[in-house]
């Protein structure tokens, strides 16, 4: 049995399988700091269940929330930088993977098709934030919960593992005015919610 067959779909298209090995599984705790502000990079690591929120501290010490992430990598834009830009704070338990910074420097140096996957993926996540920009400019609970489907979702599917109230934290609404939209948009027809998924009809 092949002992890597446990890494996501997306790392085992992405990464050549010397790096594979290098990759750790790592449970992830509601509450834990997988990385901290001003501390130096040693690894990043790739979401597949949970949540992980980077944060950065403002000016007056209270906790400001730069991204949410429930799926895909965190501290990629630290890897050349000599401090981790923010801190990766579990606001959801799941599972994430480490992968260590020095090899993974090694390989984009010494591999390039490895390289220009990661260029590629790097592109689907600076089109992602864009489209994560242009949403919050949408005006109405509404708008922006069928932007973030139609944008983020498969096939009109969205899942939300983590719930309705860290949804509405990632669309910048109350949670109440979320809920309401969710219940009017099903009595409408128009969604449905089952099994921590929201569908389109």
């Amino acid at each position: 049995m092949n002992p890597h067959a446990s890494l996501p779909a997306e790392l085992l298209t992405l990464l050549p399988p010397p790096l594979q090995t290098a990759v750790e599984p790592v449970a992830l705790e509601r509450g834990k700091t997988l990385f901290a502000q001003g501390t130096r990079p040693v690894a990043l690591f790739y979401v597949v269940r949970g949540e992980v929120v980077l944060e950065r501290a403002g000016r007056q010490g209270q906790a400001v929330v730069l991204q949410r992430v429930r799926r895909g990598f965190v501290a990629e834009a630290s890897m050349q930088s000599s401090r981790y830009h923010c801190s990766g704070l579990a606001t959801v338990a799941g599972q994430v993977f480490r992968l260590p910074m020095t090899p993974l420097k090694a390989a984009l140096q010494d591999d390039c098709r490895f390289a220009v996957r990661w260029i590629g993926m790097l592109n689907d996540e600076v089109r992602r934030l864009r489209a994560q920009t242009e949403r919050l400019t949408l005006k109405g609970v509404e708008a922006r919960l069928l932007h973030l489907i139609e944008t983020e979702g498969r096939a009109g599917r969205l899942a939300i593992e983590s719930g309705l109230k860290s949804l509405s934290a990632q669309l910048g609404v109350t949670h109440e005015a979320l809920y309401r939209t969710v219940a009017a948009l099903e009595q409408q027809g128009r969604l449905a919610r089952r099994d921590g998924v929201l569908l389109l009809r």
